[in-house]
């Protein structure tokens, strides 16, 4: 069963108004994905009327992600700043349901940026709650949560695959699993096949990411135990690219992301290079963990 393929937004366009997510789509339909997923730091500000009637007409599917601000860290152990948070991914789940998707991953648990401390008893079990109620509403309207596992500098909280398992057990909902993301794997994980064989069927969604965010192939991420992993565990989820450049900004995430530099300037030549390169790596793995003759 052939994965959907997925570019994240940022590839094309620096925001989610209409027109942002019409060209976006169009691009992304236009290399050949299944899925393009956008940025929803701002879920209020979407407007979703024109955004389904954008992914419609491109004939594309919608995922959400989004990574919380320190004023609305979820893994704070203020109240207030608690409940903005939640809110918030409320919201980002709505939109996510109002435009027909069905999956909300990234960083939903903490802000995502550089702390200071390790992450306390009591915040953490806040962004439990946080999550735990999200999976429930996530269930109703047919979404699936992915939590993105970020490296050291951009969450305290998750940042291997086996951190990431043992916050969802403690989380303990079915609509909840892990967000891999080769990027991030590349800096924290002992080894990129042993962490997605260890998330095994609570994986729930993959980006694939080079080393320093631009071009795949032309960075330090061995991708192939990656790929033959992934046919191991069977996981049929979205796989989706994400590169980030100076030629294509958005104001906040840019910034949050510290993408300083120019690593390309052509957004459709990146993605049609990069879906081939996933379809190929996919292919060779399935080979390689002998899924295929």
């Amino acid at each position: 069963m052939r994965n959907p393929l997925g570019v994240h937004a940022l590839v094309f366009t620096g925001g989610t108004a209409p027109d942002q997510v019409r060209f976006a789509a169009e691009q992304a339909a236009a290399a050949g994905y299944d899925l393009l997923e956008l940025a929803l730091l701002d879920p209020f500000g979407v407007d979703v009327g024109a955004a389904r009637t954008a992914v419609e007409t491109a004939g594309i599917a919608v995922t959400g992600s989004l990574g919380l601000s320190p004023a609305t860290d979820v893994s704070s152990e203020d109240p207030d700043t608690v409940a903005a948070g939640e809110q918030l991914l409320q919201r980002a789940l709505d939109v996510v349901a109002e435009l027909g998707g069905r999956h909300l991953c990234g960083v939903l648990y903490s802000a995502m940026g550089k702390y200071l401390s390790p992450a306390t008893a009591r915040g953490r079990a806040n962004a439990v709650g946080v999550v735990q109620r999200l999976a429930d509403r996530a269930a109703d309207h047919g979404v699936h949560v992915s939590l993105e596992i970020v490296n050291r500098y951009e969450t305290n909280l998750l940042n291997t695959a086996q951190q990431g398992l043992a916050f969802l057990d403690e989380v303990d909902r079915q609509a909840v699993g892990l967000h891999l993301d080769t990027y991030h794997m590349n800096i924290e994980e002992s080894s990129m096949d042993g962490a997605v064989v260890a998330a095994g069927d609570r994986l729930g969604y993959v980006h694939i990411g080079e080393s320093h965010r631009g071009y795949l192939g032309s960075g330090s991420v061995d991708f192939a135990p990656f790929w033959r992993a992934l046919a191991m565990i069977g996981y049929n989820g979205p796989v989706t690219f994400e590169s980030f450049s100076s030629a294509v900004v958005d104001p906040v995430l840019s910034n949050q992301l510290g993408v300083w530099r120019n690593l390309w300037d052509d957004s459709a030549h990146l993605a049609r290079h990069a879906h081939a390169v996933m379809t190929t790596g996919l292919e060779s793995g399935a080979r390689a963990a002998g899924r295929v003759g």
